[in-house]
């Protein structure tokens, strides 16, 4: 442990912050892991996991801790985002498959106490990929929700436009703050970062920061944080970083069944007679999640303003059509 470290943890303590005092032994147990030595990291990993069951009595709660507010500091402010979204996986319309797979990985993060006890670690790294308005985004919040954790935002596109020349070394403070403070991570467009390496369209600060990426991949994950990678482009993202990841989850358009769901939820009181229904499931096809979100939102506004108690079929079937030109102009 670092003489640092060390000060701060005896200023923690003379000051009677627990909170900070456990932050910063996580901070000494990324050091570990980096330095090769994760029996050790893991032991201190465990010390402040027991010590944060005891601060709310003994009780372990799936093995979850709360995190005080977290925002992002010193260079990373403007790069990266932070919110505390309280949605869950139960508000998304998702296949059983992706489902239960989010939910596997929800009980691993929950359980990783127990898991960490027996030689294995929880699932981490993420890829999520599939076509724009599918539900990538609202995964990251719905995962954050559930584990009653900050989501983290960091726009990799900005990050490039910003400071490029310097990508690598921001990405090494943003990979530091993973290791120190434990969180749901959404890197969006990572495909602005993962593209293959030899592109011809390629240049040498994309490759730099690809292999830091790729470096970072392979370190020890010492807080647990949960990292997601979303692209709308999965093919063109290097298959060494590709392989990296412990889950890839694909995401579709809904089918005809839950693009209905999905509307109905969001119509909420509004909603319209089941016989209503034959005459514009049609206009449902091809829409993504977010564009049906878009479509019913529109209704239900006007429905408010107008004092109305129902949403007519002629109303959202526009809507939904409205959003079908919409897409078709954008195809071209």
């Amino acid at each position: 442990m670092s003489t640092k470290h060390l000060v701060a943890l005896l200023n923690s303590h003379i000051d009677g912050d627990e909170e900070q005092f456990l932050s910063i032994a996580l901070q000494v147990a990324a050091q570990e892991a980096r330095q090769g030595r994760a029996d050790e990291a893991d032991k201190l990993k465990r010390l402040v996991q027991k010590a944060r069951d005891r601060q709310r009595g003994g009780r372990p709660a799936g093995g979850q801790t709360p995190i005080p507010l977290a925002r992002p500091r010193g260079e990373l402010q403007g790069l990266v985002e932070s919110s505390y979204p309280k949605i869950a996986l139960a508000s998304m319309v998702l296949s059983d498959d992706v489902r239960a797979r989010l939910m596997r990985v929800v009980r691993q993060q929950q359980e990783r106490a127990a898991l960490r006890d027996h030689g294995q670690v929880p699932t981490t790294h993420m890829l999520l990929v599939g076509p724009p308005g599918t539900g990538k985004t609202m995964t990251a919040s719905a995962l954050a929700g559930e584990l009653h954790l900050p989501l983290f935002t960091i726009r990799l596109e900005a990050l490039f436009s910003r400071y490029f020349g310097e990508t690598a070394g921001k990405l090494r403070l943003l990979f530091d703050q993973i290791a120190q403070t434990r969180g749901v991570y959404l890197l969006d467009e990572f495909d602005a970062i993962g593209a293959r390496r030899g592109d011809p369209n390629d240049v040498g600060e994309i490759r730099r920061v690809l292999n830091s990426v790729l470096a970072f991949m392979e370190e020890p994950n010492t807080t647990d944080s949960l990292v997601l990678a979303a692209t709308n482009h999965v093919e063109i993202l290097d298959e060494a970083l590709a392989r990296r990841f412990d889950e890839v989850i694909e995401y579709d358009l809904p089918d005809r069944a839950g693009a209905r769901a999905l509307v109905e939820r969001r119509l909420g009181k509004f909603k319209m007679s089941a016989r209503s229904w034959p005459s514009i499931e049609m206009k449902l096809d091809g829409l993504s999640q977010g564009e049906l979100v878009r479509a019913a939102d529109a209704v239900v506004k006007d429905a408010i303003l107008e004092g109305a108690s129902k949403v007519s079929s002629d109303v959202l079937g526009r809507a939904l059509q409205n959003r079908q030109t919409l897409k078709g102009k954008f195809r071209r």
